[in-house]
C-alpha cells in the first residue's frame, strides 16, 4: 500500500460497521483476521511445525480472533494450546472448529498456565484489543502476570500481540500495568494511534500492518498518515541531466555562534545532500573560517559581530538580499541573535518560505500569540523540550498527546509542524498529518536535528510544498540514520555519519530496494 491511515479506535470501529453495511460480517472480517496474524506468526518464526504456541483468548472479537489464528496454525502442524479467559460457549464456530482439532484448551482459572508457557515456543496474546478501556483485573491480570514471568525466564519466548497489546490504550499508547511487553504486533487492518505514542511503541515492538479486507475507501476521511515507501518516493524533486545548479534551489542557512560552529556545518551540509543546488550560510564572521574548512562547497556572507561568534544587531541588514532565496533556515547554533530574526520575520520583512529550528524556535516561545503577527509560510522543527516551551507545558504532557498536540497546534498557528523524536510526527497548517515509522536511538544525539533542519532546507527549496518537504526530510533522516545503525549499532553514531547516508537513501527510494510501509 502507497498509503496507510493511522487509526483512532473510533474510527476503526466505525470503518468496520462501514464494513457490515457493505456487506463483509464481522465473521469474514474475523476470519481474515485470525488467518493473517497465522501467516505472520508462521513468517516471523519460520516453520511453525512442531512448535508449541500458547494463544490467551479474550473474551471479545480479539479473542475471536485468536481462535481463528489457533486453527490455521493446528492446520499447519503446530502444537496449540489454548488459554480462555472467559468459557466461551460450544456453540461458538471459531471455539468449535478449534474443539474439532483436539487443540488443548483451558481455563479460567489459570491454574497450569505457567506449565503451557513454561514449554511455549511463541504466545499470542489475544485477550483484549482496541475495546479495552478499564484497568485489566482477576484472571486477566493473573494471565498477564505469568506471561511477563515466563518472559522474564525465558527472553527468547517470542509474544505476539493481535492488534495490541493487551491493555494498550489504542488512542494514546497509555499502558496498564499488565501490559505485555510484544516483540511483535500484529495489528489488523490499519495502525492504532497509540502504537506510535512513546510508551505504546515501548510496549509494541516490531509492528506488522495486517490486511483483513477493508475497502480503502472507507478510510478517506482519515487524515494521519504512515510515511511509506510509495509515498515517499512519489515526492523526491526530479533530477534532470541537463539541469544546472539553479535548477535544485538556492538556499540560506542562518546558522552558528560561538558555542555552536557545528550547527551551522551540519544544517548547510544536511541541504547540500539531499540535493540543493546552492547552499549560502550567514554566520558570525568569526565562525566562517572554521566551517569553511569542512565545507568548501558552501557560500558565505560573514555577518559582523558585537563579540567573537555573536552576530551584532545591524547584522540584519543582510536580510534585505535573502528575496533571492528559495528557502531560508534560521535558528541552528544561533544562540540569542535568533531572537533579532525573528522580529524581522513578525514585523513582515521577510515573505519566505522558512524553516525554523532551535534557537528560533526558543525565540518564538517568548512571544506571546506570535501566529498571529506572523504572515510567512514556515516548517517548526521542535524537539519536545522545544514545544513543551512553546506550548507553556511539560515535556511528559506533550510526549504523551503528541500526534493530536501537533495536529491542533499546525492549524491554530497556520504553520507545518515537525514534532521531532522517535516516530517523528508531521502535521500540516490544513489538519493532515504523517508520522515516521522509525525510532532509532541512534538519533538520539547532539546535531542530528541540525542535519535534519538542513535537509528539510534543502527539499523545500527544490520546489516541494512546505508539508511535503518535511515528510520527506524526516523519513531520508530516519533511513539514513538505520543505514548507520545496520552498520554501527544504535551507541556511538556521530550526526556527521548521517551526512554521506542522504545521499544513499536517495537512490535506494529512487531505486526501489526498500520494501514494506518503512
Amino acid at each position: 500500500m502507497s498509503v496507510v491511515k493511522i487509526v483512532t479506535a473510533a474510527e476503526m470501529r466505525r470503518m468496520e460497521e462501514e464494513c457490515v453495511k457493505l456487506g463483509v460480517s464481522t465473521a469474514m472480517l474475523m476470519e481474515k483476521a485470525g488467518q493473517a496474524v497465522a501467516q505472520s506468526v508462521c513468517r516471523t518464526l519460520g516453520m511453525v511445525a512442531g512448535k508449541h504456541i500458547v494463544i490467551l483468548v479474550g473474551p471479545g472479537n480479539n479473542g475471536g480472533d485468536g481462535l481463528v489464528a489457533a486453527r490455521y496454525l493446528c492446520d499447519w502442524g503446530a502444537r496449540v494450546s489454548v488459554f480462555l479467559a472467559k468459557a466461551r460457549s460450544e456453540d461458538e464456530r471459531n471455539f468449535g472448529l478449534v474443539r474439532e482439532r483436539d487443540v488443548a484448551v483451558m481455563g479460567p482459572p489459570t491454574s497450569g498456565l505457567d506449565d503451557l508457557l513454561a514449554s511455549a515456543d511463541a504466545v499470542l496474546d489475544a485477550l483484549f484489543g482496541t475495546g479495552q478501556n478499564r484497568g485489566i483485573e482477576d484472571v486477566y491480570k493473573e494471565a498477564l502476570e505469568k506471561l511477563a514471568v515466563a518472559k522474564r525466564h525465558r527472553p527468547a519466548l517470542k509474544v505476539f500481540a493481535v492488534d495490541l497489546p493487551s491493555g494498550l490504550n489504542a488512542d494514546t499508547g497509555q499502558p496498564d500495568p499488565v501490559t505485555p511487553f510484544a516483540d511483535h504486533t500484529l495489528t489488523l487492518g490499519l495502525p492504532k494511534r497509540g502504537l506510535y505514542m512513546p510508551e505504546g511503541a515501548a510496549r509494541a515492538g516490531e509492528i506488522f500492518i495486517l490486511d483483513i479486507g477493508l475497502a480503502p475507501h472507507i478510510a478517506a476521511d482519515v487524515n494521519t498518515e504512515l510515511l511509506t515507501v510509495g509515498q515517499m518516493r512519489a515526492l523526491l524533486p526530479p533530477r534532470s541531466s541537463y539541469a544546472h545548479k539553479g535548477s535544485f534551489g538556492r538556499v540560506m542557512v542562518v546558522a552558528g555562534s560561538v558555542n555552536y560552529i557545528g550547527a551551522a556545518y551540519l544544517a548547510c551540509a544536511g541541504a547540500a545532500r539531499v540535493g540543493a543546488g546552492l547552499v549560502t550560510l550567514a554566520a558570525p564572521e568569526s565562525i566562517i573560517s572554521a566551517v569553511a574548512a569542512k565545507m568548501p562547497e558552501v557560500v558565505y556572507i560573514p555577518l559582523p559581530e558585537s563579540t567573537p561568534g555573536v552576530i551584532r544587531p545591524e547584522a540584519l541588514g543582510f536580510i534585505r538580499s535573502v528575496a533571492e532565496f528559495d528557502a531560508v533556515l534560521i535558528g541552528p547554533g544561533l544562540g540569542r541573535a535568533a531572537e533579532a530574526f525573528l522580529d524581522c520575520l513578525l514585523d513582515g520583512k521577510l515573505p519566505l518560505r522558512l524553516v525554523l529550528d532551535a534557537d528560533a524556535i526558543n525565540a518564538l516561545a517568548k512571544v506571546s500569540a506570535w501566529w498571529q503577527r506572523s504572515g510567512f509560510e514556515a516548517i517548526l522543527t521542535p524537539h519536545p523540550g522545544e514545544m513543551a516551551r512553546l506550548l507553556k507545558m511539560t515535556i511528559e504532557r506533550v510526549q504523551s498527546g503528541r500526534i493530536a498536540i501537533a495536529k491542533e497546534k499546525a492549524v491554530v498557528w497556520g504553520k507545518t509542524v515537525v514534532l521531532k523524536g522517535a516516530f517523528t510526527v508531521v502535521a500540516a497548517s490544513d489538519g493532515r498529518c504523517r508520522v515516521s515509522p522509525f525510532a532509532n536511538a541512534a538519533l538520539a544525539s547532539a546535531g542530528t536535528g541540525d542535519v535534519l533542519a538542513g535537509a528539510v532546507v534543502g527539499l523545500l527549496g527544490q520546489g516541494l510544498t512546505l508539508f511535503d518537504a518535511a515528510s520527506l526530510g524526516v523519513y531520508l533522516h530516519a533511513r539514513a540514520g538505520e543505514r548507520v545503525r545496520v552498520q554501527m549499532g544504535d551507541t556511538g553514531m556521530l550526526a556527521s555519519d548521517l551526512l554521506l547516508e542522504l545521499p544513499q537513501a536517495i537512490m535506494e527510494l529512487k531505486d526501489g530496494e526498500w520494501s514494506g510501509s518503512g
